[in-house]
Parts: C-alpha cells; sequence; structure tokens
C-alpha cells in the first residue's frame, strides 16, 4: 500500500467527527483530534490496527464474530455502514461506523476513510438510561434502529410484551430531528372506543354532551415530534379509517369540526399481535397495516439474548435499589440465565425488584430468587390457545386473593397485559360455552 498523500492527511484532520485513515491491513494511518478526543487523547495510533484499538480483538473483526466493513469494501468496492460496540474512555459504547474507499492516481484501492458517529441511545455496558445489551440479537434490533431513526419513516415495532417497546420508541425519537420536541405515548389497549377518537384527535366545544370546551388531543400535543402509539392491533376498526386518513393526508378533524388540521408528527407504533393473521381474519385494515410496516424492526425476547441477561440484571438493580450497591451473585446469574422469562425484561426487572426486599446483606443469591424461577414449569408464548401460560394464569387467578395489580406484578407482567390476557381467556370461556 502507498503512504497517503499529505492532503489527504489534513483533509482527515480538519474534519468534525472522529475519522481515521487505515491501509488494507487495518493498520491506522492517520486518526484526526475529534477522534483523539473520543477514544483517549494520550493514545498513540498510528501503526496500530483499527480492531485492536476499538475492540481489544488481537484478529480483524469478521474472524471474531463481527462485521468487518473494510472486508465488505474491499469486496464490493463500495462505502460500507455497520454498528459497532467500541471501547472508549468511558466505557463500551455503540458507534455506527460509515468507511469509504479511496482509489490511487491508477485506480486501485489503496487507503480507507473511517467515520465514527456515537448512537446516543445505547449503551454496550450497564447504563441507568439507555437500552443495554450486546449479543446478535440486541445488536441487529439496534441496527435498524440506527438506521431509521434519523428519518421520517413510519416505524412498526414487533415483539412480545415486556421487550421494551416503549423504550425503544423513546430511543427512535431522541435519535431523531425531532428530538427536541414532545414525544408523546398513547396506550391503545387502554382507550375504549367511545374515547379514542376524541382522545387523538381532539374535540370542540359542544361536540357531545361534556365537552363545555375545546381540547386538543395527542396529535397536537406531539406537534413537531414524535406519537408513538402503543398495542396499535387493539385499535377498533372503525377508529383505524381516521388513523389512515392521518397517516396518508397528514390531515385530522377534530371530534365536531368540518375543519381539517395539519399534523406534524412522525408516528411510530408497537403491537404484541400478529397483525397479518389479524389482517386474514378482518379484524385490521390491510391498508392500514401496509402503511404502519413501512419499517418494521422485531424485538428479540429476553430468552433469545441469553448473553445480555448479566448486563441487563446489574442496570435494572441499580434502578430498582438506588441506595443500595448490591451485587448479584456468579449463581443468581446462572439461575436467572436458565429461565425463559415469559415476561421479558419487565419480568426481570420486577424478579430483582422482589429479590431485592429479600436480601438483607450486599450481594444477591439464589435463594433471593422466587420459587418460579428456581423451578421453572414448561412454558410457551403467552396468549396461544391452550398454551401453558393460558392455564399458568388460571391457576394463578384461583390461587390469588388480592388486587389485580397485584398479580399483574407477581406475574411479572404489566396491569394492561394482564387485563388483555384476562379479556383473551373471557372470550374463549364464552365460544367454549
Amino acid at each position: 500500500m502507498h503512504p497517503p498523500p499529505p492532503e489527504l492527511v489534513s483533509f482527515i484532520e480538519s474534519l468534525p467527527e472522529p475519522h481515521i485513515l487505515c491501509d488494507g491491513s487495518y493498520r491506522i494511518l492517520a486518526a484526526n483530534d475529534a477522534y483523539r478526543r473520543s477514544y483517549g487523547a494520550d493514545g498513540d495510533f498510528a501503526g496500530r490496527t483499527c480492531y485492536e484499538v476499538s475492540h481489544r480483538f488481537p484478529v480483524p473483526c469478521d474472524q471474531a464474530g463481527e462485521t468487518c466493513p473494510l472486508k465488505q469494501s474491499l469486496r464490493s468496492g463500495q462505502r460500507e455502514r455497520v454498528l459497532h460496540l467500541h471501547h472508549t474512555p468511558q466505557g463500551e459504547a455503540y458507534v455506527n461506523i460509515e468507511l469509504s474507499p479511496l482509489r490511487d492516481g491508477r485506480g486501485r484501492i489503496s487507503w480507507f476513510v473511517e467515520k465514527m458517529e456515537p448512537l446516543a441511545v445505547a449503551r454496550g455496558l450497564s447504563h441507568a438510561q439507555g437500552l443495554v445489551g450486546r449479543s446478535p440479537a440486541f445488536q441487529r434490533m439496534l441496527e435498524l434502529v440506527a438506521r431509521v431513526a434519523p428519518s421520517e419513516a413510519t416505524v412498526l415495532l414487533l415483539g412480545e410484551s415486556g421487550t421494551g417497546k416503549e423504550l425503544v420508541a423513546r430511543a427512535i425519537h431522541d435519535a431523531s430531528r425531532r428530538a427536541d420536541r414532545p414525544f408523546v405515548a398513547v396506550d391503545c389497549s387502554g382507550l375504549p372506543e367511545t374515547l379514542f377518537e376524541s382522545e387523538i384527535f381532539g374535540h370542540e366545544r359542544g361536540a357531545f354532551t361534556g365537552a363545555t370546551s375545546r381540547r386538543a388531543g395527542l396529535v397536537e400535543a406531539a406537534r413537531g415530534g414524535t406519537l408513538f402509539l402503543d398495542e396499535v392491533g387493539d385499535i377498533p376498526l372503525g377508529m383505524q379509517v381516521k388513523l389512515l386518513r392521518l397517516l396518508e393526508t397528514g390531515a385530522f378533524r377534530s371530534v365536531g369540526s368540518v375543519e381539517p388540521r395539519q399534523a406534524d408528527v412522525r408516528l411510530v407504533s408497537a403491537t404484541h399481535r400478529d397483525l397479518r393473521r389479524m389482517v386474514a381474519e378482518g379484524s385490521f385494515r390491510q391498508d392500514l397495516y401496509f402503511r404502519l410496516n413501512t419499517f418494521p424492526v422485531e424485538l428479540p425476547a429476553l430468552r433469545a439474548r441469553q448473553a445480555d441477561i448479566p448486563l441487563l440484571a446489574r442496570s435494572l438493580l441499580a434502578r430498582v435499589a438506588p441506595d443500595r450497591r448490591l451485587a448479584i451473585a456468579d449463581e443468581a446469574l446462572a439461575v436467572l440465565a436458565g429461565y425463559a422469562f415469559p415476561g421479558n425484561v419487565r419480568e426481570l426487572r420486577n424478579i430483582l425488584e422482589r429479590a431485592t426486599l429479600f436480601c438483607d446483606g450486599d450481594t444477591l443469591r439464589p435463594e433471593h430468587l422466587p420459587g418460579d424461577v428456581l423451578q421453572p414449569r414448561p412454558w410457551s408464548p403467552a396468549g396461544e390457545p391452550g398454551a401453558t401460560g393460558d392455564d399458568a394464569l388460571r391457576a394463578a387467578l384461583a390461587h390469588h386473593r388480592g388486587s389485580r395489580k397485584a398479580l399483574a406484578r407477581a406475574l411479572g407482567l404489566s396491569e394492561r397485559t394482564l387485563y388483555r390476557r384476562l379479556r383473551v381467556l373471557r372470550d374463549a370461556g364464552r365460544r367454549a360455552d
């Protein structure tokens, strides 16, 4: 490989974002001041490999289970983008990598310019506020989030209850151009059909009995920002057409008004339901499904990212017991890693919160964990007819004597998820009768 022209090194140095210049053997030829500030002011990077500096790897990324943008660029001859977990003086952090090949005077690829953009919405290690994880399933999800967040595309978050869909929706908002504007979350499963339209679109004075003044809806409350519709599969059929009109025209009418208003929101929706099956059954509009499903993002269940459980457990423990510096014994982590977590991350949080109440020392041990975790029963996804999850729910109902809120907490579910599952059980019982 030829040494880079001095003007190329000077150009890299002038750029505000962290940049490095590499050769085809992964050697760093130059690093700009922004890179040195981000990855260690005292670092002497010239001559070292990019994979050793960024990952502490002894071999290139592709030989260590990561995607290597340099190798991809050598193969394609084009610019490549990946999401990587990098070491920084502040700990590990997710970084968007954009690598561009540069050719010499003979047209041969001789150098590579690599630009790094920190992904503010996620950290690889325990972090009190951000998304936590480093497993392949988590990274695939996060890469989709990183790609779609800066755009205005409508996003549909898919996954089981408790996987953190609202957290991901907020991460999309925080990484978008609308980050300084409102983020408004709507629980569609908690809105009765009679109130849905007025809550979302607002109403005029006198629109119905009790409407003594004009009230702005949530679309107006989210003006300039992001409107997050959680459990969008629960929107009544009659209201789906109004939401479709909002997506198609960018306009809406408040209840009791004939004048359309222009909306300025980015829509992110989420559901645990199989919307395609609902479309086939006629309970969800196909045209609305296609509008919502512009950019689907699947959130992995916790059992599909068991490698993240230690990171998550430590992060969540700091949140549920912020005034206690509790550790988790390796034996307890091993028990948690062997559990299926039908309630996903929400259930893990509830388990840890309960465990802290039984722990008098400074370390959580297996004996502090619930019996269901220590001796787990067979599990299958909740909501399927005849699933073990429904059987377990029936058993819990038969023996529970407290409030529904307490039952939801014991099962590791949100209250709205519990009520939804109870409704499914009730409806199934009526059909059986």
